[in-house]
């Protein structure tokens, strides 16, 4: 293959569409009577070492899709600041660097970022003027229909020794999975940027690309607004929100964490979950190009919709009405992270929101007795993870793949039988789980609950169990704290960041324990079914004393 040229390599450097720079100078140089100047090129393909045009390949400036013709040209608006990416059509590949960090898009940002802004960590450098033509190259390539793809969300180191942790949990069992690629929603960082390079130094070693996108811990926090608020992003990573086809399926990554500003009150700063109308604009454009039947794996970092808080603006999209009506009638997987849960919501008719298992559980808390690295269980109970996307045509599964301990867990056991003396007073002097896999009196069966925590359940997950050989019993789905989260907290307090507390959970089932089990060992086996219909099961064993 002919080597890039420098414009090509400069297709790679970084970029975003600053929207609402792009849209006010449209409106300038039109109520100015002024041309509206606008970025051209060509999109090339090489296969077997030869280049030529791509026709039908597609284009944008965040807002505005253009298709190249027959000669690989484009042509889009660019009135003002602004990025053009390309968006990777079935069968090519994209450039990546050193660290498989893919290459797509292309800033214009002619003054760079504003020195007067006194960001902590580096922005963009100034561009310069609007070139003639801005190209991209791609590299045809196997595609096979049938594909995997890791789904990473919250790493969230907050240093250099948490950067260790998500390297030697996650990246280190994803690094023995196949797959075409991998996405991270978000906070790929907790807040110190310069830890991008070592970061993705670190995921590179996977092997495959790997596609971003950022959260609110990845946010310039001195920026005053939301205009200048993904300078180190744009520069390390490229666009915010861009998208790309993969199979039969279009992957459109919107950067949906709106930055409000710093916050002297609390030191830190404000943010709401939103779309935004240059995304809507943006996404309702690409889906004209694209036929009905694609599978559209929507990723954003907010999530549309959780439990965890539904009324607050930080935690949820609040123009999600907006972005449902411009999906109307499409088959979506949406994918986010941001609440250190695992949830699952249908939103609409073929619309299925997953919030995932965040990266870094309860932000690297928990105790390290064993291996040095925190346990980092979530706070709903889920153990630390991440999840693999199965796509078949435009059919799709996921699943969740722990980051510590065993490769296949799947659901936690635990007997609540509240011990004399309460909490956390008893369960200190007990060893860990010795609290919920007690022997059980027989006269405390009436007041002993089966808890069962399917680590990635949620409303289409049905279990039951059974004693022994006997009938199956109903487990019902219920929302509330997982004893063990309760337990590890209370019982390793300095382990863990101040904020991080139990929280109710989606996926727990529970069960009073029939009441005339005789005294002796009982087998309790768990099964059912996941969201996707496949079959789960688990068992444990249930002591049952004479006395109390």
């Amino acid at each position: 293959m002919p080597p890039l040229t420098r414009r090509e390599t400069l297709a790679g450097a970084a970029a975003l569409g600053l929207a609402a720079g792009s849209a006010q100078a449209r409106e300038d140089d039109a109520g100015q009577g002024q041309t509206p100047k606008q970025a051209s090129g060509t999109v090339y393909g090489v296969d077997h070492g030869t280049r030529s045009p791509l026709p039908d390949v597609l284009v944008s400036n965040g807002r505005d899709v253009a298709r190249t013709d027959a000669q690989g040209r484009y042509r889009l608006p660019m009135p003002g600041d602004g990025v053009v990416f390309v968006i990777k059509p079935p069968g090519f590949a994209l450039p990546v660097d050193a660290d498989n960090v893919p290459r797509h898009s292309v800033l214009h940002q002619p003054e760079g970022t504003p020195r007067d802004l006194d960001l902590r960590y580096r922005g963009v450098n100034p561009t310069g003027p609007l070139p003639e033509a801005i190209d991209f190259t791609l590299t045809h390539a196997d595609e096979p229909e049938e594909f995997e793809v890791l789904l990473f969300t919250d790493p969230q180191p907050e240093s250099r020794l948490e950067l260790s942790h998500v390297r030697d949990t996650a990246v280190a069992r994803a690094m023995i999975i196949p797959a075409a690629f991998g996405i991270t929603t978000g906070d790929v960082l907790f807040d110190d940027l310069s830890l991008y390079g070592r970061s993705n130094a670190i995921v590179g070693r996977i092997g495959i690309p790997w596609y971003s996108l950022p959260g609110n811990h990845d946010l310039n926090l001195r920026a005053p607004d939301a205009r200048y608020s993904r300078e180190t992003w744009k520069r390390v990573f490229g666009a915010p929100s861009y998208a790309f086809q993969h199979g039969r399926a279009l992957f459109v990554m919107l950067d949906n964490v709106v930055w409000l500003g710093p916050s002297v009150a609390n030191g830190g700063g404000r943010y709401e979950g939103r779309i935004g109308e240059a995304n809507l604009t943006f996404l309702r454009n690409l889906l004209a190009e694209v036929p009905a039947e694609t599978l559209i794996v929507l990723g954003t970092h907010i999530p549309l919709h959780t439990d965890t808080a539904p009324n607050e603006p930080h935690n949820n999209t609040i123009d999600r009405p907006a972005l449902l009506d411009v999906l109307k009638g499409r088959k979506v997987l949406a994918i986010c992270g941001h609440t250190h849960t695992t949830e699952h919501h249908y939103l609409a008719d073929g619309l299925h929101h997953h919030v995932m298992t965040a990266v870094s559980g309860s932000w690297w808390s928990g105790p390290s007795t064993r291996t040095g690295i925190p346990s980092a269980d979530s706070r709903d109970g889920t153990p630390n993870g991440f999840h693999v996307l199965s796509v078949r045509g435009t059919d799709y599964t996921t699943r969740y793949v722990p980051a510590q301990g065993e490769p296949d867990g799947v659901m936690r056991i635990a007997f609540e039988s509240q011990p004399r003396g309460g909490m956390p007073e008893v369960i200190r002097s007990m060893r860990p789980m010795e609290a919920l896999r007690p022997p059980v009196a027989q006269d405390a069966l009436a007041d002993t609950t089966l808890v069962v925590n399917v680590f990635d359940g949620g409303p289409r997950t049905r279990l039951s169990y059974r004693v022994g050989t006997g009938a199956a019993l109903p487990l019902q789905r219920t929302r509330r704290l997982d004893p063990f989260v309760v337990e590890l907290f209370a019982r390793y307090p300095e382990t863990k960041k101040s904020w991080v507390q139990a929280t109710p959970s989606t996926h727990i089932w529970t069960a009073r324990l029939p009441e005339d089990l005789p005294p002796g060992a009982h087998r309790i086996t768990i099964e059912g079914s996941d969201e996707y219909g496949r079959p789960i099961r688990s068992a444990a064993v249930l002591e049952v004393t004479r006395g109390v």
